[in-house]
């Protein structure tokens, strides 16, 4: 069973996000933590505020990183969650690569505030590093001014395959949990490796993507249950208690339909490794 954990937390960044045996074969066939599952972890780089030792923030991440490790097999990097500024993916992620050298890596890429040449500049720093693959999405308007420069994560990815790029690195897009298929015909063109899911809330909606897009990897994210993520649960929209009993069958039933479960838990971290450790372990 493979299971990403994540913290993100706006359902446009879960990558964002696979059939059996597509991400097996770079990320999961080699020093696994459990005997029945591949557990990933998302992972929001520190903000980067006026008046806060951004290396300080740093360190304190990488300590997190390092505890979750030891339940997790790969971890998920987020870039500029909901626009806010945050240290870069590639920076952590260089130090994680030395601190974790076997633990594979992906990132989020957000295309709406860069230039060709600078997603073509991240990409390649992405391969030179050593991660696994990379989610293209456009994320939230910049708060920081950056302009809109007019990305599209489907074109950036269509490009990226046409200059052979997923030959060295996998390439995935977002979903909606519920999406409107006759309306997604240039995400399914680009052909990436998979989708990642918006929240989902229940196995119908698992089971109805599955069913509509055979051949591509579709990984399903699910938010944590707990009191400290009820803010991000009303954001959503969604209903914890509808399967906060009884959650780690929840999590099984779900991965039964796909073979890959995301939990995204943004402000409940203690509470998931504790569950981690519990579950998973």
């Amino acid at each position: 069973m493979k299971v990403l954990v994540l913290n993100h937390l706006k359902a446009s960044y879960f990558f964002p996000t696979i059939p059996f045996g597509f991400w097996y074969s770079k990320v999961l066939t080699k020093d696994r933590k459990n005997d029945n599952m591949t557990i990933r972890y998302e992972a929001n780089p520190p903000k980067i505020l006026p008046g806060v030792d951004t290396n300080e923030s740093i360190a304190k991440f990488i300590k997190k990183i390092k505890i979750i490790s030891k339940k997790c097999d790969a971890i998920h990097l987020t870039e500029n969650v909901l626009g806010y500024q945050r240290v870069s993916p590639i920076e952590v992620g260089k130090i994680i690569r030395k601190e974790i050298p076997d633990i594979p890596i992906t990132v989020s890429l957000r295309v709406r505030d860069k230039s060709e040449k600078e997603i073509s500049e991240f990409v390649e720093n992405c391969i030179s590093i050593g991660f696994s693959g990379i989610l293209a999405l456009m994320g939230d308007p910049s708060q920081t001014g950056k302009s809109d420069l007019g990305q599209i994560p489907s074109t950036v990815v269509k490009r990226l395959k046409e200059q052979g790029i997923d030959s060295k690195i996998d390439l995935y897009l977002s979903i909606s949990n519920e999406p409107d298929f006759s309306k997604i015909r240039k995400k399914l063109e680009a052909n990436p490796k998979g989708f990642m899911t918006q929240v989902i809330q229940n196995p119908e909606q698992v089971q109805n993507l599955s069913d509509n897009l055979k051949g591509f990897s579709v990984i399903p994210i699910i938010l944590f249950p707990s009191e400290k993520n009820q803010k991000s649960a009303k954001f959503l929209n969604l209903d914890l208690s509808s399967y906060s009993q009884g959650f780690e069958e929840f999590v099984k039933k779900v991965h039964n339909i796909t073979g890959d479960v995301l939990i995204t838990s943004p402000s409940d971290f203690n509470g998931l490794n504790e569950f981690l450790e519990k579950s998973f372990s």
